[in-house]
């Protein structure tokens, strides 16, 4: 059986860089599995944890998400800085809404929508100094609810709480 191979510690700069190649063409797969030998010599290496949680929401598709999400989910308490794991966790709910959105299932959308804008707004009260990607994001979900037929401003939705720290099943 063939085994994996443990990547050099000196290789981890170059690595990053290939992952974020692999983000850019498309191949989220690639950009994960290269993330996961990072990880294996430096399990606590925060670009690595950030990229292979973009590279894992790169790959929602709308259907069949629910084990993206929960890899995605594992690696947010191991961000270290509190505004990132904000941050993350909003964009995690967007990229979620904007799959479900791709795909005709607006209620959904918008539900994962309304949680993406509680999360950014979290980040918000967090960022720092001349960071305003939070609000870049948040302003790109109140555009994309503006699309959903009947969506309601508030953040009220088909009956369904939306409130930060409300699990719902999905």
């Amino acid at each position: 059986m063939f085994e994996l191979r443990p990547l050099s510690t000196t290789a981890i700069p170059a690595a990053l860089a290939k992952a974020e190649r692999y983000r850019l063409l498309n191949e989220p797969s690639e950009a994960e599995s290269i993330c996961l030998d990072i990880l294996a010599v430096d399990p606590a290496h925060q670009d690595a944890l950030t990229m292979m949680l973009l590279a894992i929401t790169d790959q929602f598709s709308g259907e069949g998400d629910a084990a993206r999400a929960a890899r995605a989910e594992q690696i947010l308490p191991e961000i270290h800085d509190e505004y990132a794991r904000a941050y993350f966790g909003a964009l995690m709910k967007e990229r979620r809404a904007r799959a479900y959105f791709a795909h005709e299932r607006l209620s959904l959308a918008h539900d994962w929508l309304v949680d993406a804008l509680h999360g950014f707004d979290k980040a918000m009260a967090l960022r720092p100094a001349g960071n305003d990607d939070a609000v870049l994001r948040w302003n790109a979900c109140v555009r994309l609810l503006h699309r959903i037929p009947g969506a309601v401003a508030g953040g009220r939705s088909h009956g369904r709480a939306n409130h930060v720290g409300v699990s719902r099943v999905r």
